[in-house]
């Protein structure tokens, strides 16, 4: 048995009026698209048809009337009646795309400020004038109006709640009348004030380039309250999509997603849209106009279809065409612009061989001979290497240069895919990353003598650091004042984390991890001394071997802090036995 649905209808009507919108001020929005929509239909026949709204506020009402097409009795009980059926779809239920509203609930959003809502209309078709009045309970009446209207169109008037009579003085109507509707190619006033000021300010005609862009720049300092770095055209014909892209001037937060403004049909879509631009573009901010995207039912935001995936891409690629241009006409524009944006870029650059190209030339990284960019390392050093890490960068860095080993720092995001990512645009342009134990081989031996020296030292050192897991190694090298340098070589850290992670499981995961371990063949840390630096030499001289024992424990500790190296239990006790050592030696 098939039953139909009951439906409460007040309960539909505070739904969609009171919860579809995020605020209650969408509903001079709602009021303003109606009546482009009724003088865009009068027009189509008509095109000489006057083309204007006014709106007047004032002791709590508002009217807002315009010079559409107006309605007759019958498409009065069939629109305004029928919650989601709108006069601008064609007869197979399709949205007609010359018209802002598709989902026929708009009126209802005037239940957000007023209890009842009052249409009083007059078709171009000469039919008599009707009132239609609507309650935020369900109900409504349809009635013949008492006098006729002299021209056709529609007046809605609004008797305001108590509750939202912030919503509806003269000044809040005015703002957002403005704000929503001043692009509008229709006559807006709001008790006698103009509210629209023509079109789009990136279609104005100038005199010049230059008097454009600086109009556009202007407009975007006032929009967005910086002056742009640039501003440059979008153009998305498939979308009938035109507006500009500004710039920012400083540096933007890559986390933070992008709020764009977004006109349809020169309406007030949103100021806040998310995903017109690609993840990559969080250093511009858009304001287009577009014909054909659709938003979403509560008109305050741009509906996920392909048609959006296809602006997004096409204006990722005017962006990326930009900074094309900017490097082939600008390089220090270019060079102001990457020390701002340079993530961005980054970015862009991991999937796009023409912005990697750009980063490989322009964009300037920190390597051990000063900044420059990849191809001048690659040009100064064709065997250089990376790190990984910043900390590693910064613990080796002066050591490398000083044994003549190019070094360069990726361990910023983005850095280490990019520098793997050079062979695709020259199979020559490759950087290795470095293993740090490969550095002890550019190292100096220190003289024969010397090492005889200091063997009793070096043995008693060994047996401190044996329990570490960590060798010990006498080496002559700049920087002097660099005492003693840690080196592990990857197979070494990736046996230490196998060995921690068995210390902290379960018996079967730690007999597991143990055979792994077992595979793994690495070589021990080392903890390099440096016979260069003065305190090294003095230490070397001792001959009370307990208190060499202490002092290498002191400059093994001394050596993971200054490499930001992870300090296990058993590191910590050798540096705070070696501290106290010390401590009691100094005050015996």
């Amino acid at each position: 048995m098939e039953n139909a649905f009951q439906v409460d209808l007040r309960g539909v009507v505070d739904l969609l009026s009171r919860h579809l919108y995020s605020s209650p001020r969408v509903y001079v929005r709602e009021l303003l698209q109606n009546a482009a929509d009724a003088i865009t239909a009068r027009r189509t026949g008509d095109p000489d048809a006057p083309a204007a709204v006014t709106i007047e506020v004032g002791d709590g009402r508002i009217e807002v009337s315009d010079s559409g097409v107006g309605l007759t009795e019958d498409e009065v009980h069939l629109l305004l009646a029928t919650i989601g059926r709108s006069s601008k779809r064609d007869e197979l239920g399709f949205a007609r795309h010359e018209f802002l509203g598709q989902f026929g609930i708009g009126l209802l959003s005037g239940f957000l400020v007023a209890d009842e809502i009052r249409v009083e209309t007059r078709s171009v078709t000469g039919a008599p004038t009707v009132v239609w009045t609507g309650r935020s309970d369900g109900r409504y009446s349809v009635e013949a109006a008492q006098s006729e209207r002299a021209e056709p169109g529609t007046t809605v008037t609004l008797a305001v709640r108590a509750d939202a009579a912030e919503w509806v003085t003269e000044r809040t109507v005015t703002e957002l009348a403005g704000l929503y509707g001043s692009l509008l190619p229709i006559e807006v006033t709001v008790n006698g004030h103009a509210t629209t000021v023509g079109g789009p300010p990136w279609q104005a005609r100038h005199d010049g380039p230059e008097d454009r862009r600086a109009a556009l720049i202007a407009y975007g300092r006032e929009l967005f309250g910086f002056t742009p770095f640039d501003v440059l055209d979008l153009n998305v014909p498939e979308a009938g999509l035109t507006g500009a892209a500004f710039i920012l001037p400083s540096q933007a937060n890559p986390a933070v997603k992008g709020a764009h403004r977004v006109y349809l049909k020169r309406m007030l879509l949103t100021e806040h849209a998310e995903g017109l631009l690609p993840g990559w573009a969080f250093f511009a901010r858009c304001v287009v106009d577009a014909g054909e995207l659709r938003p979403t039912a509560s008109r305050e935001a741009l509906y996920e279809d392909d048609l959006l995936e296809h602006v997004r891409e096409q204006l990722g690629a005017q962006l990326r065409a930009w900074l094309v241009r900017l490097a082939e006409t600008n390089p220090e524009g270019l060079r102001a612009f990457l020390r701002l944006h340079h993530l961005g870029v980054k970015a862009l650059a991991l999937h796009d061989d023409d912005m990697l190209r750009l980063v490989d030339r322009w964009l300037e990284y920190e390597t051990s001979s000063g900044p420059m960019t990849l191809a001048q390392f690659r040009a100064l050093h064709p065997r250089g290497r990376y790190t990984a890490s910043v900390d590693e960068f910064r613990q080796l860095a002066g050591v490398s240069g000083a044994q003549g080993v190019g070094l360069l720092n990726g361990g910023y995001v983005y850095d280490g895919d990019i520098l793997r990512g050079l062979s695709r645009i020259d199979p020559e342009a490759r950087l290795e990353p470095l293993d740090p134990a490969e550095l002890a081989t550019h190292l100096a031996p220190v003289d024969p003598a010397a090492e005889l020296a200091a063997r009793p030292f070096l043995n008693a050192a060994a047996r401190a650091l044996d329990p570490l897991g960590c060798e010990v190694v006498l080496r002559d090298f700049d920087p002097a004042s660099l005492s003693a340098l840690y080196l592990t070589s990857r197979a070494a850290e990736h046996q230490a984390q196998l060995r921690e992670a068995k210390d902290a499981s379960d018996e079967l995961w730690a007999d597991v991890l143990g055979a792994m371990e077992r595979s793994l063949a690495a070589d021990r840390p080392r903890l390099v001394l440096n016979h260069r630096n003065p305190l090294v030499r003095k230490v070397l001289s001792l001959t009370d071997m307990n208190l060499a024992g202490t002092a290498v424990e002191a400059l093994y500790g001394m050596a993971l802090l200054h490499g930001h190296h992870p300090l296990r239990p058993a590191d910590s006790a050798a540096l705070n036995r070696s501290f106290l050592g010390l401590l009691d030696w100094a005050t015996s």
